[in-house]
């Protein structure tokens, strides 16, 4: 595994920004893709459908490196129609697991983090979902996406933010005009982020099933034709997903999931790892969220075809490996991403294809 991930740990959100990215995404080769590309997404077409979910990837910069290594769908960071700070060092920790897989009961007896990254790699992440303002991204995500070679696809994926009055209403007309903005970039795809908190209520958005289809109704007006994706969580509730997706399932043509799976994260002496407030709790991503990550494709697979839908499933969490790849594809999953595990293994995409290649 690579020792040295592109996004600097020890270095603040904004040092990761103006620097970054850093390790083997920093150097100049590319890992050139000949032929005509075999597969195709949301009508594109697709050397491997493979990439690196919204997250890691601050801006342009650290895009046309994934292209460069073989990410062929990668997805632009989370954007708002507004500046938006970053929640201060550190952001990322490396989480310390009793056991290979994050059950919910140890999510919330608390698990250890700190700067000490071992394998299976496991980290928890709390940036709050930061945002440059939109005269800045537009330009770069346009610049970035019109940088993907034949076979490539460049995802932007935005949210809606809240007023200080806590206005239902112009909480989705921002995820509408947040949307248009993604639009007028020339992506081919957007996604919309349903997985970070609800500015209304605090909880996940996508668990709030009608403000989710009254935003996404809202967003298909707005943009038309243009394929809409939707990044969510993980559902424990079978009967809650299966509303959820009946209610949604037409509206968009991709559903990714998912984001982390929350965690109370604390030092050495039980004391909350990360700085400030509002952050004793923070997701959880990496090897050991593997699990959940290919239960809910397996569940959107099988709700799919049941209810005779036909949108893409994007499984992501926990791929750190070729096999992981095989194991979220035969699960019912269209198109892969890996965060974590890219992060620290800039040359998954290139071991993916060549073990296709056999």
């Amino acid at each position: 595994m690579q020792s040295t991930p592109f996004f600097d740990p020890e270095k603040s959100y904004e040092e990761n920004f103006t620097e970054g990215p850093f390790a083997a995404f920093a150097d100049s080769t590319v890992f050139l893709q000949v032929g005509k590309p075999p597969n195709s997404a949301f009508g594109q077409p697709v050397h491997l459908p493979f990439g690196i979910p919204a997250g890691p990837l601050l801006n342009g910069k650290y895009i046309k490196a994934a292209l460069d290594k073989g990410f062929d769908m990668p997805v632009y960071k989370t954007v708002r129609t507004r500046k938006y700070a970053s929640a201060p060092w550190p952001n990322v920790l490396a989480v310390h697991m009793p056991n290979a897989d994050l059950s919910f009961e140890q999510a919330e007896q608390g698990l250890l983090a700190n700067h000490d990254y071992a394998e299976p790699i496991a980290i928890t992440n709390s940036f709050g979902v930061p945002s440059f303002e939109p005269d800045f991204w537009q330009v770069d995500m346009a610049d970035a996406s019109r940088y993907a070679r034949r076979g490539q696809l460049v995802v932007g994926s935005f949210q809606g933010t809240t007023n200080s009055q806590g206005d239902i209403d112009a909480y989705i007309q921002d995820f509408v005009l947040a949307a248009r903005l993604v639009q007028e970039t020339g992506v081919k795809v957007l996604e919309a982020n349903l997985s970070c908190p609800n500015e209304g209520t605090g909880q996940l958005l996508c668990y709030d099933t009608q403000r989710s289809k009254t935003i996404l109704n809202a967003i298909k007006n707005a943009i038309g034709d243009l394929p809409l994706c939707i990044k969510i969580g993980y559902f424990k509730d079978e009967s809650q997903l299966a509303h959820f997706v009946q209610e949604v399932g037409t509206l968009v043509q991709g559903i990714s999931a998912i984001n982390t799976i929350p965690a109370r994260i604390v030092d050495e002496q039980g004391r909350p790892a990360l700085p400030g407030e509002q952050r004793e709790r923070s997701g959880v991503c990496g090897h050991p969220i593997k699990w959940a990550g290919v239960a809910m494709t397996h569940k959107l697979a099988t709700l799919r075809h049941q209810l005779a839908l036909s949108f893409t499933i994007i499984g992501v969490g926990g791929v750190t490996s070729p096999e992981d790849y095989q194991e979220y594809r035969e699960a019912g999953a269209d198109i892969v991403m890996s965060a974590t595990g890219a992060m620290w293994h800039p040359q998954l995409a290139q071991e993916i294809k060549r073990a296709i290649a056999g």
